[in-house]
């Protein structure tokens, strides 16, 4: 993979880069779907969902390979990776999905960055699994659109550290040295654009369903499911930093307005540890 040493111009060319290349996705994945593949007669495609939703990056391989390859009949977008599976059928799954490249592969000579992509990768399951969880006590029509959008949210960062880990290093070492900068200004100040517009350009480009471009929009942020989809990723990235982060106050009031549940009870559902509690919740009321 050709890697890039220093910015480009535009978000454009961001773009343009990022996709010359195919994807390579977790070492783990391509594992695990080859051990799927050895019982082909008696795999679901329930099974490669759960495979394919532990990996962002093979998420959007599958996604973007249905869109490249949809009928002119098919008039409506393919949102979720259960419904993509079965309009492939499980046997040209895996004919296609094969002999892929491999993150761990391609970050081999810098453990720095492949240390930094994990953990975006780490975050984004989080974020999806969170939403996931919000999404069904809300009782959403769709639970796994409301998955898959999460797991995506951080997509552009994870390229960032695949096609320029020198510039995403940079990232995160100013973010590590002063934790009241926004990750949008950062990287604008290092990439001279932000994540979010890369994000909007590969989505585009791309062709990914439109739904994502709907569900990652900050501008809806008073919708209930792009809330959802915004503090699950907002309380992911906080809580890695630790359980003392300042931003975690205001993401589980937050959470607690979305989902409509007693503060005691949505830190036991957030897996707060005891030492913590305390912290989040409300002061007594004076006598």
């Amino acid at each position: 993979m050709n890697l890039l040493p220093h910015p480009l111009d535009s978000v454009h060319a961001y773009v343009e880069h990022f996709s010359r290349e195919p994807l390579p996705v977790l070492r783990h994945t391509v594992r695990e779907l080859e051990a799927l593949r050895a019982n082909l007669d008696r795999v679901s495609s329930k099974q490669i969902t759960r495979v394919v939703l532990g990996d962002p990056l093979m998420t959007m391989r599958l996604l973007t390979h249905v869109e490249r390859h949809r009928r002119q009949s098919q008039n409506h977008d393919i949102t979720t990776i259960e419904r993509a599976i079965m309009m492939l059928g499980v046997e040209p799954f895996f004919s296609i999905f094969h002999d892929m490249p491999t993150v761990e592969g391609v970050l081999r000579a810098h453990p720095r960055a492949l240390v930094g992509v994990l953990k975006v990768i780490a975050r984004a399951r989080r974020a999806a699994d969170l939403a996931r969880d919000w999404a069904i006590a809300r009782h959403d029509l769709d639970v796994q659109e409301i998955t898959v959008a999460a797991l995506l949210r951080e997509a552009a960062e994870i390229l960032c550290w695949l096609h320029a880990p020198g510039l995403t290093g940079q990232v995160v070492a100013l973010q590590d040295a002063d934790r009241s900068l926004r990750s949008a200004d950062t990287q604008r100040r290092v990439f001279g654009v932000t994540a979010a517009e890369i994000q909007l350009g590969l989505i585009r480009a791309w062709h990914l369903p439109l739904l994502l471009v709907e569900l990652l929009d900050e501008s809806l942020r008073d919708t209930p499911r792009v809330r959802t989809i915004q503090l699950a990723a907002a309380f992911s990235r906080h809580v890695a930093r630790g359980w003392d982060d300042p931003a975690l106050p205001d993401d589980i009031a937050a959470i607690e307005a979305l989902l409509h549940i007693g503060r005691e009870a949505l830190l036991q559902r957030l897996d707060v540890p005891e030492d913590f509690r305390a912290r989040f919740l409300p002061e007594p009321a004076a006598e």
